[in-house]
């Protein structure tokens, strides 16, 4: 009996991992709601309007694991590249139906052979009012080039009724970021070796000057330095769970 209850206890802590995550909501120009849920590290859940929107979906590999036979069926989903902590296949086919339209860069095609491929600089209309955008991503600093190499990776830009969220995949602070205009809100990884430092960060928000930042893809980096490093730049710095 003992063994039984710790099992149970154990099955509703790993379901209450996505319940316990927190929940953004914005508002669109024209009154609209744009939620954003935070999962884990590079996932992330984005519900606008109906239309269900997954960002780098991966299960039960990944701590805290995330079971998305539990989550509703997504519309789009969004890869940014082939590592293992973006790119989930069981994931993916837990989320997906039929209609669900599937975002990829080419090395992921390579490994999955389905969804749509996306290079940097292609854009997608997906409704009258939902618009896909990849732009780069890739490192820049001397002996890191082979983690995320330039052309490869896709960061994203989402406009959702004029809201253009930005998720820019694992990145360092790139000169393609001054290309970037308009955005709402950002999402900018922050762990060296991988992406970025907080100084990079920093220096790529001020660039992108989003109205909210939120740093994610960050594991055991103090993300908290960020927000006082922002505070007069008038950006809100918002910390999830994103580790």
């Amino acid at each position: 009996m003992r063994k039984l209850l710790v099992m149970a206890l154990a099955s509703l802590l790993t379901v209450g991992c996505f319940a316990a995550q927190k929940t953004d909501e914005f508002t669109t120009k024209s009154g609209k709601k744009v939620k954003i849920t935070c999962i884990k590290h590079a996932s992330m859940q984005i519900n606008y309007n109906g239309v269900e929107i997954q960002v780098d979906p991966v299960g039960m590999w990944l701590k805290p694991e995330t079971d998305y036979a539990t989550f509703p069926k997504a519309n789009i989903i969004l890869i940014t590249h082939e590592h293992k902590d973006h790119f989930d296949r069981e994931a993916i086919h837990a989320l997906r139906t039929p209609a669900t339209s599937i975002y990829v860069n080419q090395a992921v095609f390579g490994h999955f052979k389905n969804g749509l491929v996306m290079k940097n600089g292609d854009k997608v209309q997906y409704a009258e009012d939902i618009t896909i955008e990849a732009v780069p991503a890739y490192n820049t600093t001397t002996g890191r080039e082979q983690f995320h190499p330039k052309g490869r990776d896709n960061g994203y830009i989402l406009t959702l009724d004029g809201l253009r969220i930005y998720i820019a995949g694992d990145t360092e602070d790139i000169p393609e970021m001054a290309d970037l205009k308009d955005i709402d809100i950002a999402f900018l990884p922050c762990n060296q070796p991988y992406t970025m430092t907080i100084d990079q960060v920093v220096k790529a928000a001020k660039i992108i000057k989003p109205k909210v930042l939120f740093p994610y893809h960050y594991n055991d980096t103090p993300v908290n330095k960020i927000t006082m490093q922002l505070y007069k730049e008038g950006i809100k710095v918002i910390i999830r769970d994103y580790q």
